[in-house]
This record gives structure tokens, C-alpha cells and sequence, in this order.
């Protein structure tokens, strides 16, 4: 009994030796600011002892503290139906807000700021304080436990007890590849991967897309075990007359939708499972960052945008990355200029808005999701599936393999170092795993290269008038939606027709990476070869001969399915194994690829596939990106997924990893083996592999 008492002392007086020095520090960096900054002041117009200017110091930071500690939740939680990032820029002020009110309430009456200076000064000592805060409790494991429990203790607080089985961890790193990750963590980039595949605790497993090689159709079967119909990152709908883009939340809830109602199971999360920073749920219960309810009607079990509020609630976190989110555009704008400078080639605009989006992916986006994950690890989930989409947005920009993605995947890395450090400390044992949704292949743009958009070569060829100035394609990244979602706007708004016109003969086209789509509205049913060539006899023939163009794949009413490639190649689909034609240069699964999209109902009634080098792996985006993704060619379909040596093997030695659909199957069969949240196997998913 002495023994414990004795402990419960010591604990006290070593967090209560922790107040004092935060407050000591606060203290000193106040009087610091305050012989710096000509608009802070801590004494009185006729002049005062040291002493006095201690004293008020003192009591000023204490106050601060007090306030940061108390008041600042609660203006979160007030001000949480303020858009998540304009919520992230009120942190200035709101810290600024607080100070001003530590100096009224002082005692002394002498303390006063400028407004200006006071979110200056603000900023400054939250920093401070949460940064000594840390470097005291690094040193102390007890305490370093005890504040990992407190950040989870709203959410464990009335639950049941966490189950001994282990957990899982599901981290999805957008658009790293699997020849991206091994150079990462060859060269010591990725660290903390480099000592779990060193150790022999994990092993890395690449895994083949399907044709639609981006986050929707990849996460939809990872997460919901189809991505049937699913031929691009957007796609124009005949029978509905609507065009569909994965991140927009409508079409997100849709094609959710759709893959409960095929494959009759609510989804991989669908046990005690949380979903974070994802465009589908999974079937999850905890939902937050969540694209596909993000349309539905606010409520405190569908809020889509929840986590923001757990996250801002502590002003040490929402300082932190309101000054990480400055620094990055600042880092972002610097080195967009020195690429200018440098005529750096394949380059894409970097201005307007693009360097808010970046930071927002890279720091807010990933500080939100990252903590959201360590709460359901402390509150003893079961399953948990998380998106990371800092990589992906830069990479489009700056390219797979440049200096800029590398330094994204640094601090990525350091964000699965701190999850792992979690788990120590979480109720129950976690299996993290790994793995990516895709990855991006390199490429100037086929608009940089030929001087028109696919667009203008479709009209071309259908005998339409070209505009002399070939209009910018717009990026379609998912860190895009994610803001938009944020600021409660609508995705895509005024980039594409949402509802073509029925009686417009003029072809839609639309791009997703380096795949292109092309149909015509007034068409109520996928057009045939012939029936195109009749309609527009020159179109085929100009797009297939075109030397940006890879190959084409048409619907044939003689043969069911043609390939077309230059010089008036002509493949039928069933016969691409024993004659790949213009497919061979892509590689092995190419032609089980364009043989699935080409049996969906929504396919376009013309799929183009950008040309393609094998030697330097690069591939022509339809879109305003350099580093690209959504069709076949290269690093972009080949992903990959890192996995505990603990569970089985994701395939057999000599099988491949072929699908999204494939991947859900072995998550479902992992969490199995966690003897987690026992998922049942749809007997219609049986039926179809046994066929």
C-alpha cells in the first residue's frame, strides 16, 4: 500500500513539476515577445520595476494557459459548422482572442496587445508550450501512456472493454507504387518501412489494378469487394443521362450503393469498424473524412467532417498545424518558382489555389486522419481504414519520383512511425498493413506534347471546328474533393456538363489520367464500330493512327469487342491472348483488363488508352498532370501491400495479386485469421470465383 501511494505521489509531483516548467518557459518566451514586438507590452505607461514585469508576465501566461486549456474546446465545438478549412485559418485568431483576454484578466492591469501583435504573440507561445510539453513527456513513459489514454478517452469513455483478439490497421498511402516504395525504402527515405521489411515483421506484395487504375474503382473493390461498372475516374452514364466523377459525393454514394446491392454485404468496415479520409465507408459505424456521406443530412452519427472537431479541440494540435499549413504553401510556392527558373521539364501550372489544396492534403488532411486513427487504435477498434492522399496530390504535380513527392513520403513515414508508437499503448494488440490504391506513372502531358487536348482531336476527327487555343484539362485529385467537401462546395462544379443534352450531337469527352472517354449523348445505347464509322467515318481512323494514342477499344457488332490500334489494326477481344497487337507493349493482364471493362454496361462507346513507352515507363496525360494515373501503362497499375508476417500470405508463391476485388477477398480472410470482426463471405462472391 505504501508502495502505491508512493507511486501516486510521484506521478503528481512529476506532472505538477511539468506545469511549472511549461508555465516557467510560457513565462519567459512572453517577456521575450514582449521586448521584441514594439505592440506588446507588459508594464504600465509610467514604467515598472523588473519584478512587476515578471510578475505580469507570469500571471499573463498562466492565464493563457488556463483559458487555451478550458475555453478552447469549446469554441471549437461552437464554431464546427464552420467549413474545416476556414476552421484551420480561424486558429490565428481565435488564439489571438484568447491572449487578449489572459491580459484583461490580469491582475496587474498592465498588460495590452495590438490585435495584430496578439495572434503573433498567440501563435508563438502555443507553439512553445506544446513543444516543451512534448519534450518533457518524451522523457517520461508513464506520462507519454497517460496522455495517449486521455486522447481516447471520450471515445472509450462509457464503451465496452476492448477484446484481446488483435485488431487491424488498414493505412492506404495514395498513389505510392510498389517500385516507388522499395527506392524509398532503399534509400532510407521511408524508414520506419525500411525496419519492418529489415526485420522480417512484414513482407511487400505488389498487386496489379484493373483497367481504371485510380482511387475510386480500386477503393470501391478494396473496401466493398466490387468495382463492377466502374470503367474510369469519371464516366458518362447513357441511361441516367448523368456523367459520374468518383469524388464527387453523389456519385461516391451511388457507386457505394451499387456495391452493397451486388454484392449484399455492407462492406470490409462493416464489423465495429472505422472509416477515415476515405471515398467510401466500408460499412464502417465511426465514419468521418468520409466522401460518400458527405451529401447526407448533418447528424452526429454521419457527420462527415467529424473528426476536425476532435482534432481542433486541443489549441497545441490546431497551432501546430495551422503554422505546418502556412509553411507548406510557403515550401509549395518556393519550389513551383524554382522549377520556372530552372525551365524545369514536364512542368504543369502550380498557382491559384493549388498551393491551399497542397497543404491541406499534406498537413491538415493528414494530421486529422492520423490522429483520428490513433483514437480508434486507443478506443480499441476492431478494424480500421484510413486514406492518405498527401503523396498522390503532389506527385501529380511535381512527378512520381521528384525531390518534392520524396519529402512527402518522409514525413508519411514519420506519421506510421507515431501510429505504431500508438499501438503499444492502445487495450489491445494491432496488425498494421500497409498498401496503396495505385500508382502514378510519369509523363508531360499530351497536350504539352501535341499542342491539343484529346478533345480537340475528337472534334477533329468528326469534322467539328477546333478552337485555336486548346482549353486546360483540368486535375481531378482526390485532395481536390477532399477540400471541396470541406468547404461544403460542390465537386467538379462548372468543369464538365453534369447533364449533356440529349439532342446535342457533338461527342462528350472527358479524361481520367491517361484514359480517355468518348460518347455521344443523343445515342441512347453504346454506339458500334460501324455505327461510329457511318456516323463519323474519319474519327476512328484519326484517333487510332495518332501517335499519342495507345490503342482503342469499340464495341463491334461483327465481333463484340475490337481493339483498334494504328495501320488499321483490328483485334477482337477474345482473341488478344493469341494476338495482343497494339496491347503487348503493356504489359501481362492488359488484355484480362480491357476484356472486363469492356463488358460493363456504362463503358463509353469509345475507351482511349494514351500511348505508352515501356523503356522509360512513361505514358501521356489527358489530364493537367505529370505524374498520372487511370489507365494501363506502367507504375500506375502496379500498387502494392505491405502485410505482418504474422498473417498468411497474401497469394501463393507462384499466383498473382490481380484486382481490388482480389485485395478485399484477403483483407476479409486477415480479419478472419484476427479472429476480428467476423465479416461473412457473401455466397454470391463464392458462386462467381467457383464459376
Amino acid at each position: 500500500m505504501r508502495g502505491v501511494r508512493g507511486g501516486r505521489w510521484r506521478r503528481v509531483a512529476s506532472q505538477a513539476g511539468r506545469s511549472v516548467t511549461v508555465w516557467a518557459v510560457s513565462t519567459i518566451t512572453m517577456l521575450v515577445l514582449a521586448g521584441i514586438l514594439p505592440d506588446f507590452q507588459l508594464r504600465s505607461a509610467d514604467g515598472d520595476s523588473a519584478t512587476d514585469i515578471a510578475v505580469t508576465a507570469a500571471l499573463g501566461a498562466g492565464a493563457f494557459g488556463v483559458l487555451s486549456a478550458l475555453v478552447w474546446p469549446l469554441l471549437v465545438r461552437l464554431l464546427l459548422l464552420v467549413p474545416a478549412l476556414v476552421l484551420g485559418l480561424l486558429v490565428f485568431v481565435l488564439n489571438g482572442f484568447l491572449l487578449l483576454l489572459a491580459l484583461r484578466l490580469n491582475p496587474t492591469e498592465r498588460g495590452a496587445a495590438a490585435w495584430e501583435t496578439a495572434v503573433v504573440v498567440a501563435a508563438v507561445m502555443s507553439a512553445v508550450a506544446s513543444a516543451t510539453g512534448a519534450a518533457l513527456a518524451v522523457r517520461d513513459d508513464d506520462a507519454y501512456r497517460r496522455r495517449l489514454y486521455r486522447l481516447a478517452d471520450r471515445r472509450r469513455r462509457g464503451g465496452p472493454a476492448a477484446p484481446s483478439a488483435p485488431g487491424m490497421v488498414f493505412l492506404q498511402l495514395d498513389g505510392v507504387g510498389h517500385d516507388v516504395l522499395r527506392v524509398a525504402v532503399g534509400t532510407g527515405v521511408m524508414p520506419t518501412l525500411a525496419r519492418w521489411l529489415d526485420g522480417g515483421t512484414h513482407r511487400l506484395t505488389p498487386w496489379r489494378t484493373d483497367w481504371s487504375s485510380q482511387t475510386g474503382a480500386s477503393q470501391l473493390g478494396i473496401l466493398h469487394g466490387s468495382n463492377e461498372d466502374v470503367p474510369a475516374f469519371r464516366w458518362y452514364e447513357k441511361d441516367s443521362r448523368e456523367v459520374m466523377v468518383c469524388n464527387r459525393p453523389t456519385s461516391a454514394a451511388e457507386l457505394q450503393r451499387r456495391a452493397v446491392e451486388r454484392t449484399g454485404d455492407g462492406g470490409l468496415l462493416s464489423a465495429d469498424g472505422a472509416s477515415r479520409g476515405n471515398l467510401f465507408s466500408g460499412g464502417a459505424d465511426e465514419q468521418a473524412l468520409v466522401l460518400s456521406i458527405a451529401t447526407r443530412r448533418r447528424s452526429r452519427e454521419t457527420r462527415s467532417r467529424a473528426g476536425y472537431f476532435a482534432y481542433f479541440s486541443d489549441p497545441a494540435n490546431a497551432v501546430r498545424t495551422a503554422l505546418s499549413f502556412v509553411a507548406e504553401v510557403g515550401r509549395e510556392i518556393g519550389q513551383s518558382t524554382r522549377g520556372r527558373v530552372h525551365r524545369t521539364r514536364p512542368r504543369v501550372r502550380r498557382g491559384g489555389l493549388y498551393p491551399f489544396i497542397r497543404a491541406f492534403a499534406t498537413v491538415v488532411e493528414r494530421d486529422v486522419v492520423v490522429a483520428a486513427v490513433m483514437g480508434d487504435m486507443l478506443a480499441g477498434r476492431s478494424a480500421v481504414y484510413a486514406d492518405l492522399v498527401a503523396y498522390d496530390e503532389v506527385a501529380h504535380h511535381s512527378g512520381p519520383m521528384s525531390r518534392d513527392a520524396e519529402k512527402v513520403l518522409e514525413r508519411l513515414d514519420r506519421s506510421l512511425a507515431l501510429i505504431e508508437n500508438v499501438a503499444e499503448h492502445a487495450p489491445r494488440p494491432y496488425r498494421i498493413v500497409v498498401l496503396s490504391d495505385h500508382g502514378q506513372s510519369p509523363g508531360e502531358t499530351f497536350q504539352a506534347r501535341y499542342g491539343l487536348t484529346l478533345g480537340d482531336l475528337v472534334r477533329a476527327g468528326c469534322g467539328l471546328p477546333v478552337p485555336r487555343k486548346a482549353q486546360r484539362t483540368h486535375s481531378g485529385a482526390e485532395a481536390r474533393a477532399a477540400v471541396r467537401a470541406a468547404l461544403r462546395r460542390p465537386v467538379e462544379e462548372g468543369r464538365e456538363q453534369h447533364r449533356p443534352s440529349r439532342r446535342s450531337s457533338e461527342p462528350l469527352v472527358l479524361a481520367s489520367g491517361n484514359l480517355g472517354l468518348v460518347s455521344f449523348p443523343d445515342v441512347p445505347h453504346r454506339m458500334s464500330k460501324e455505327e461510329i464509322d457511318a456516323r463519323h467515318p474519319a474519327l476512328l481512323t484519326t484517333l487510332a493512327n495518332h501517335p499519342g494514342i495507345g490503342f482503342l477499344l469499340v464495341r463491334s457488332e461483327e465481333h463484340g469487342g475490337v481493339v483498334l490500334g494504328p495501320f488499321g489494326t483490328e483485334i477482337p477481344v477474345d482473341r488478344l491472348d493469341d494476338n495482343p497487337g497494339p496491347l503487348a507493349a503493356f504489359g501481362p493482364g492488359a488484355a484480362d483488363a480491357v476484356r472486363r471493362t469492356h463488358g460493363f454496361a456504362h463503358t463509353a462507346d469509345i475507351m482511349v488508352n494514351s500511348w505508352y513507352d515501356p523503356g522509360e515507363g512513361e505514358v501521356l496525360a489527358f489530364e493537367e498532370q505529370i505524374g498520372s494515373h487511370g489507365g494501363l501503362g506502367g507504375a500506375q497499375g502496379r500498387p502494392f501491400l505491405l502485410s505482418p508476417v504474422a498473417l498468411s500470405a497474401p497469394v501463393a508463391d507462384e499466383e498473382e495479386l490481380v484486382g481490388a476485388e482480389h485485395v478485399h477477398r484477403v483483407l476479409r480472410r486477415w480479419l478472419s485469421e484476427s479472429d476480428g470482426p467476423q465479416v461473412p463471405l457473401p455466397e454470391r462472391q463464392d458462386e462467381q470465383r467457383a464459376a
